[in-house]
C-alpha cells in the first residue's frame, strides 16, 4: 500500500504545526543569509589581496595561479553576497559548492587532517547543494525579478 506523495508524518504535538509552517520559509531565508554573509565575509579578505592565495591554489594543483586565486576571491566575496540577497542564488550556490568540495579535499587530504579537518567544508557545502537543488524562496531578489536559473 503506497501513501500519497503530500502526507507527513503526524506531530507529536500537533499545536506544533502550524508553528512549524509559519517559520519554514523564515528559517529557510535565514539559513540562505547567515550562509551567504558567512561566505563574503570569509571571502573578504581574499578580495582585498586576490593574487594572496595564489601559491596556495598551485599547491592543490590550480595553474596558473593568478587565473584561480582571484576567482576563488570572487566567488566567495560576490558569490556569498548574491547568495545572502538571493540573487542568482544556484549559480552562486554551485560555484561556493565546488570552493567547498575543494576545500574539504584540501583539509581533509593534502593536509592529512581527515573528516574532523573536512567536516565544516563538507557541512558548508551541502549547505550550498540546498540552495543549488532548492533556489531561493519569495524572500530573494530572484523572487521579485520573478525568474531563477
Amino acid at each position: 500500500m503506497t501513501e500519497p506523495a503530500n502526507s507527513r508524518p503526524r506531530l507529536i504535538i500537533p499545536r506544533l504545526g502550524s508553528l512549524y509552517a509559519a517559520l519554514h520559509e523564515s528559517a529557510e531565508t535565514l539559513l540562505r543569509v547567515a550562509a551567504g554573509a558567512l561566505l563574503a565575509t570569509h571571502g573578504y579578505g581574499k578580495i582585498l589581496d586576490p593574487f594572496g592565495m595564489t601559491s596556495m591554489v598551485e599547491h592543490l594543483g590550480f595553474y596558473p595561479g593568478v587565473f584561480w586565486s582571484p576567482l576563488l576571491a570572487v566567488t566567495e566575496f560576490f558569490g556569498g553576497i548574491l547568495i545572502a540577497i538571493g540573487l542568482f542564488t544556484r549559480p552562486a550556490a554551485f560555484a561556493a559548492m565546488i570552493v567547498l568540495a575543494v576545500t574539504a579535499h584540501f583539509h581533509g587530504i593534502v593536509r592529512s587532517e581527515g573528516l574532523a579537518g573536512a567536516e565544516k567544508s563538507i557541512l558548508w557545502m551541502l549547505v550550498m547543494l540546498f540552495f543549488v537543488i532548492r533556489g531561493a524562496n519569495r524572500h530573494s531578489v530572484d523572487a521579485k525579478l520573478g525568474r531563477q536559473f
